[in-house]
């Protein structure tokens, strides 16, 4: 596993800081430093949300991601606040069932996914998360697949175990995109 500087942005309700935490529990679960910081606007679904993650073998000194190495934008509002940030040679990965743009930069890999409309071609739109990360995990090798699941069991409690199979089949569906 890599270690990585990402912030996750969308409207609320678009599963962002479950992508979020997802990825901090999988970088506790392997035994490295990491925060998660949550931001939320106060209408909280259909608001503004984004969480900055840090996953990292040394000390974190602050939760704030200033200058990511990925982004994920899952809306327009989103990938025009945080496109300029992300340093030069990182990711950005659009979800461009939402967005009606492309990434203006050609210093960065930029990753074009119709989340949104692949998660409801799987029957459930909000699995959209899903597909980015699956997406992520193979563009930039950050954990594996198995390493995905193994944290959803562990991380999930036992009234949500049955959403492991949808998750991951989402996740498994980006994975297979990139």
């Amino acid at each position: 596993m890599k270690n990585g500087e990402v912030i996750l942005a969308g409207f609320g309700g678009q599963g962002i800081l479950f992508m979020g935490k997802i990825l901090a529990f999988a970088a506790m679960i392997e035994g490295k430093k990491l925060s998660w910081l949550p931001s939320y606007g106060p209408e909280m679904r259909g608001g503004t949300a984004n969480c900055h993650v840090i996953i990292d073998d040394n000390e974190i000194g602050s939760p704030i991601v200033t200058r990511p190495n990925i982004l994920v934008a899952m809306n327009k509002p989103s990938l025009d606040k945080f496109e300029d940030t992300v340093l030069e040679g990182g990711y950005i990965f659009v979800d461009k069932s939402l967005i009606d743009r492309n990434v203006k930069r050609d210093d960065v890999k930029t990753i074009y996914i119709d989340a949104t409309k692949i998660a409801d071609d799987l029957g459930n739109k909000g699995l959209a998360n899903m597909v980015m990360l699956g997406s992520l995990l193979k563009a930039t090798d950050i954990f594996t697949i198995d390493e995905i699941e193994d944290t959803m069991k562990k991380s999930l409690p036992k009234s949500k175990q049955a959403l492991v199979e949808s998750n991951m089949k989402a996740v498994k569906e980006g994975y297979s995109l990139v």
